[in-house]
């Protein structure tokens, strides 16, 4: 009897064991990440998994996409997302799709300073905030050492002793770059719509009078970098990331932060209103801002994150062109892109459609 009910019980231990494991297996804790490419490296996400046992499941997004589906489901379906900083209060304040951020929950010693200080200040609402700084990156100039002593700011794409070797994008970022070359503040103007047309209409006065110089207004990004590698253009405005792109190919070719301050947008951290797993998002952004795994996102990426003292460990190509670019300096100039006020995109539409159409 006593053998029968110690077979009887070892069965069913057995068969618990058994079902626990399988219920492990179906409902293993999980975080549900959407997020752009290169931000979640395989090799990341398989330490991340290794080390807290969370599985991660990821879904490749872009800002519109990403408000689309959080929008669609109020918040749910994703524990953690990453649009970009000036892309959350507008939407926040219309749809209510994320929570605020518990920065006590947040390790900021291991995130550079300047950078949450402008993230919290790019996504408050009230008395919230609602981003943590992520990845970064910046639009300023790649210059061909022939002119580098010539061009040191947007303005300079402007100067005679460049004509004919210059390119730019007619979109808004121009327009940023060149009111803030002028002395201007268009940040500062945001909220006084007379103000920022005044400064639009120097900037357009200004783009006119430079089309002289421009050998071609670029569109897409291959493009450029062909005129680039080709000495086509020896001056443009554009992302840093592809002026180290053609640093590594050509070391007379190098983005520079311009004076007046290269523009910057930071792509946060933000945690979805009906996340289901709250705690693993906060896990994923302490692990992900350590310098050593920061990192291995950038060398991903091409672009560098928040974390401070990360740029130690990238890869030597990327890490040299990167401190060539930016001292501390240079880093503290930069311009962080704020939410834009409803209205503003439409004046500087009209603005580039007649710079387009001046002769």
């Amino acid at each position: 009897m006593r053998l029968r009910t110690t077979r009887k019980s070892a069965l069913l231990g057995a068969s618990f064991l058994a079902a626990a494991t399988f219920s492990g297996s179906l409902f293993a804790e999980e975080l549900r990440l959407i997020t752009w490419g290169g931000y979640a490296p395989d090799e990341v996400v398989a330490q991340f998994e290794k080390e807290t046992g969370i599985d991660v499941k990821i879904t490749l997004s872009n800002n519109e996409d990403m408000i689309s589906k959080l929008r669609a489901t109020g918040g749910a379906g994703f524990d953690l997302a990453q649009p970009s900083q000036d892309r959350i209060v507008g939407v926040q304040r219309q749809f209510n799709i994320y929570k605020p951020i518990d920065y006590s929950r947040i390790n900021t010693d291991q995130l550079q300073s300047s950078m949450v200080k402008a993230a919290q200040g790019a996504t408050k609402l009230g008395n919230d905030y609602y981003g943590v700084p992520s990845v970064w990156g910046t639009s300023g100039l790649i210059v061909h050492s022939s002119v580098a002593d010539t061009v040191k700011d947007y303005t300079d794409l402007c100067d005679p002793s460049v004509a004919g070797d210059v390119s730019y994008r007619l979109k808004r970022p121009t327009l940023i770059g060149f009111a803030f070359a002028m002395g201007m503040d268009p940040f500062a103007a945001y909220n006084d719509r007379d103000q920022y047309q005044s400064i639009m209409n120097k900037v357009e006065d200004k783009l006119i009078d430079c089309k002289a110089n421009v050998k071609t207004y670029w569109t897409g990004g291959d493009q450029l970098l062909a005129l680039l590698r080709t000495g086509e253009v020896k001056a443009a405005m554009a992302w840093d990331a592809g002026g180290w792109k053609l640093n590594a190919e050509n070391p007379d070719i190098r983005f520079v932060a311009p004076e007046s301050g290269a523009l910057g947008w930071i792509d946060t951290f933000a945690i979805p209103r009906r996340s289901e797993n709250e705690e693993a998002a906060y896990k994923w952004i302490n692990f992900v801002m350590q310098p050593e795994i920061a990192a291995k996102i950038t060398n991903a990426s091409g672009n560098f994150t928040a974390s401070k003292g990360a740029d130690e460990y990238v890869k030597s190509d990327l890490r040299d062109a990167y401190r060539a670019s930016f001292t501390d300096q240079a880093i503290n100039n930069i311009k962080w892109y704020p939410p834009v006020p409803p209205g503003l995109e439409t004046m500087e539409g009209q603005v580039l459609d007649r710079v387009q159409a001046a002769n």
